[in-house]
């Protein structure tokens, strides 16, 4: 299933995505949150007709640094021998359609498509690469923005990585999906109908999949429902400027597009 979160006449609800293709598409309300049991409130509308959000809450966004290891020789960097992990503030997070704000305290803001997971209802707590396998409930795209001057400069990235809105999440949820094998995509430029390939990466080629990420997180900090795990980009990461539009694509999932402005 796809899950999306939206804005429609009546509020903001969840729903399933149904359909094929990219025209034609619609969105059922669903009564509660996805990972609960699935019930149809009966309310049906277009897709285009509404306004995709970042598709479910999260209380963190976990990162993982240099998980393809032709990103780490891109940095200058050795292959991390384990997962290299950091904090996206929950503030951090947009959804499809939503500006990338470049403040001017950075001249080198660059996109970085991921494969995000999503941890589902039960959470994950020290769990091994079984309980990691349970505590999935889908996938998602990511772009995990970053001002690499200031990733440089400072000693931690919390900076570089958690100004507002550098972590669109999105269009939707897609559960039951084999990814160890799938294609991540990015496409930047100034024409949205013409945009530059930037990035293709397979999730085969991560240093640590996505079972071990799980696992190794869930030792440090308890994961809750709705929180995302960022597994990592390809290499091929590059400035992005205002007027520009990122776009992020997952095989199997879909398509997330972003403009980029200046906030300042």
């Amino acid at each position: 299933m796809r899950f999306a979160r939206f804005v429609h006449a009546g509020g903001v609800s969840f729903g399933v995505v149904e359909g094929d293709g990219s025209s034609g598409l619609t969105v059922a309300e669903i009564d509660s949150l996805p990972f609960n049991e699935v019930r149809f409130t009966g309310q049906r509308w277009a897709l285009a007709d509404v306004r995709l959000l970042a598709p479910i809450f999260s209380s963190k966004v976990i990162g993982i640094g240099r998980n393809y290891a032709d990103h780490a020789k891109e940095m200058g960097n050795e292959v991390p021998t384990e997962p290299l992990i950091f904090i996206k503030p929950s503030t951090s997070v947009i959804g499809p359609g939503d500006a990338i704000r470049i403040p001017s305290v950075t001249s080198q803001v660059e996109e970085e498509a991921e494969l995000a997971v999503v941890i589902g209802a039960a959470g994950a707590r020290r769990v091994d690469r079984a309980g990691a396998e349970k505590a999935i409930f889908g996938y998602t795209c990511g772009n995990d923005v970053t001002a690499r001057d200031l990733q440089r400069s400072d000693p931690q990235w919390t900076r570089a990585k958690g100004f507002d809105s550098f972590c669109p999440i999105g269009p939707w949820i897609v559960t039951g999906l084999d990814v160890s094998d799938v294609e991540v995509r990015c496409e930047v430029g100034q024409d949205p109908q013409n945009l530059e390939v930037r990035q293709i990466g397979r999730t085969k080629d991560m240093v640590f999949d996505i079972p071990a990420l799980i696992s190794y997180v869930s030792h440090v900090m308890t994961l809750l429902p709705g929180d995302i795990i960022l597994t990592g980009t390809p290499a091929g990461v590059s400035r992005i400027v205002p007027g520009d539009t990122v776009s992020v694509s997952v095989q199997g999932i879909g398509e997330l597009r972003n403009p980029v402005v200046s906030l300042d």
